[in-house]
């Protein structure tokens, strides 16, 4: 419910001519809480229930208790982390390895527990593989090693559809770690895994590629891709489906801004009851024991920054409100539209095929992170794996460089929904491959741009893991940039400059891949003051992609080029432009 501010009542012969609310009440009045608004378009024309401005839609006054009964949004189907706006950072990581390994690696039947009830396949799989080890000319062996990529793939297949069920803990360490046999890697590396914490502790939307499997599976998170889902019902159904899942995306997003600006409210509302305190705070006069002393030049400031106080509690209220307005259209539409879907027979029926359809995603994530030119043996061996332990891309891992991108670029992991930014970090998928670039899968959930998690992959045995981390979210600012900027990501913002500029340099190839480029040199170069930006880009970047305020003050006093930039920042701060 909306709070009441006390009531705040001060000595009448203080002069206020020169315009200060010295001597004032103040109210915040709760505004008509009955719905105003605007349906989606489509739903309205859809269910010929078009609403007019002011039209009431929500007879009761609203009611917060229903609203924020929870903390953190809820996940899209199940135990997958939700999105909880008021976190503004990632844990602190104490425990990175297990004090004691597991013993499963140095099982002697790990490898027969592997390939065991998984068909024709897995004979087939054993076959070529020995082939592949025995071969002697390098032809023959090039052979064997592609016939064995393939027939891996699909034996591959065979094991991820277990994975929403109860699966052996060898198979759950094949799709993780990619570890066929214990003995492709030597005892040390085998010895490394074995400690690799194997629970998610943190509560991190990181996923292994078994976690992965799981969540998609059991409808925790919805597939990457649909279009090979099937529809078992006609279009006007599946319409229904797909705008129930853009109306309860955007009752997500209104639930979260609801909460955010509410808090906000609540830290103003803190701030002027103790700016009053202070004012409250007196000494008896010197001789008059009984009167208490005149208000002091700090107190007398107070007047000024309550009255500011007071301004921005009622612009955060007005908002308030109609952000509420907002979330009552989307619970009145998915309620409109739960309503139709049942008069027209029931949910849409969908072939389940998740798993199928996720592994195929997962597949050509896994040859996009490598590239053509890359190794693409998908087995982990000691013939080609070379990483130290910090560049092995475990969770645990990832979680650190996250950490460090964060504190260099702090807007890394921000979307802006309704002027305000909303820290989502993406869902983060690790792939057992040799890869060397993280990419993007997703920018956000097509049906709710507000709170959805974008999807990112991360190859967990490149030679540099913060570059393969720097990738992708490169990748990963590019797309929510261009999404947002919607038909005019070649003029506006951060693609819209960095496009411009691209053109104008007569520069060829992919405009993104040239950005993800420079986006680790910014991180990594830049950061630390060494400049090899095009200085054009260089401003772009210090105005859509600002370093924290501590490596900005760092970088002021090293150079007259950041010194530049930083007091542009300045300049437009004062002018109310940036």
């Amino acid at each position: 419910m909306y709070g009441k501010i006390t009531e705040i009542r001060l000595p009448a012969n203080i002069d206020n001519t020169d315009g200060k609310f010295y001597n004032c009440t103040i109210i915040l009045m709760a505004q008509d809480n009955v719905f105003q608004g605007d349906m989606d378009p489509e739903i309205a024309a859809l269910l010929g229930a078009a609403v007019k401005k002011g039209e009431a839609r929500a007879d009761a006054p609203p009611d917060f208790n229903s609203i924020f009964d929870e903390n953190i949004l809820p996940a899209e189907g199940g135990d997958a982390p939700g999105v909880d706006l008021a976190v503004e950072g990632f844990p602190e990581v104490t425990k990175r390895f297990e004090p004691v390994p597991h013993n499963f690696f140095n099982d002697p039947n790990y490898y027969k527990a592997v390939l065991s009830g998984e068909g024709d396949i897995a004979q087939r799989v054993h076959g070529i593989l020995q082939k592949y080890l025995n071969a002697k000319d390098p032809k023959d062996r090039s052979v064997y090693r592609q016939q064995f990529i393939t027939a891996y793939w699909e034996f591959l297949l065979g094991v991820a559809k277990k994975a929403p069920g109860r699966i052996a803990e060898p198979k759950k360490f094949l799709l993780r770690f990619g570890l066929l046999h214990p003995t492709f890697v030597d005892a040390e590396t085998r010895g490394f895994f074995a400690k690799i914490v194997v629970d998610n502790e943190l509560n991190q939307p990181i996923y292994y590629l078994d976690e992965w499997f799981k969540a998609v599976g059991t409808g925790v998170v919805r597939n990457s891709t649909t279009d090979e889902v099937r529809v078992a019902k006609n279009n006007n159904q599946v319409r229904l489906q797909q705008l129930l899942e853009k109306a309860a995306g955007k009752l997500d997003g209104s639930k979260a801004l609801l909460r955010a600006k509410e808090e906000e409210r609540r830290n103003l509302e803190k701030a002027l009851q103790e700016r009053v305190n202070v004012l409250y705070e007196h000494f008896p006069l010197d001789g008059f024991p009984d009167i208490q002393s005149c208000y002091t030049d700090t107190q007398k400031r107070i007047f000024g920054e309550i009255q500011e106080v007071m301004k921005n509690l009622l612009k955060t209220d007005h908002e308030l409100d109609l952000f509420l307005r907002d979330y009552y259209q989307a619970e009145a539409d998915v309620k409109t539209l739960r309503d139709k879907i049942e008069e027209e027979g029931g949910a849409v029926a969908v072939d389940i095929r998740a798993v199928d359809t996720e592994f195929e995603t997962i597949r050509q994530m896994a040859k996009l992170t490598i590239g053509r030119q890359g190794n693409h043996y998908p087995v982990l061996s000691g013939e080609y794996f070379h990483c130290g332990p910090n560049d092995v891309g475990f969770r645990e891992n990832i979680i650190s460089q996250f950490t460090l991108i964060e504190s260099i670029d702090p807007e890394v992991f921000c979307r802006s929904y309704k002027n305000r930014l909303n820290r989502i970090v993406p869902y983060v998928v690790l792939i057992p491959t040799y890869g060397e670039m993280g990419i993007c899968w997703e920018p956000f959930d097509r049906f709710n741009r507000a709170t959805s998690r974008g999807r990112i992959v991360i190859p967990m045995y490149p030679k540099n893991l913060f570059i393969a981390v720097l990738s992708a979210v490169a990748d990963l600012r590019w797309q929510v940039a261009k999404e947002k900027a919607s038909y005019y990501w070649m003029e506006e913002g951060l693609t819209g400059n960095y496009y411009q500029w691209f053109s104008a340099r007569k520069l060829k190839g992919d405009v993104k891949e040239y950005f993800i480029q420079d986006y680790i040199i910014w991180m990594t170069k830049e950061a630390d003051a060494i400049q090899k930006l095009d200085k054009e880009v260089r401003g772009i970047f210090w105005r859509y992609i600002p370093f924290s305020k501590t490596v900005k003050d760092k970088l002021k006093n090293r150079s007259y080029v950041y010194q530049e930039l930083y007091q542009r920042d300045v300049n437009r701060a004062l002018s109310d432009g940036y």
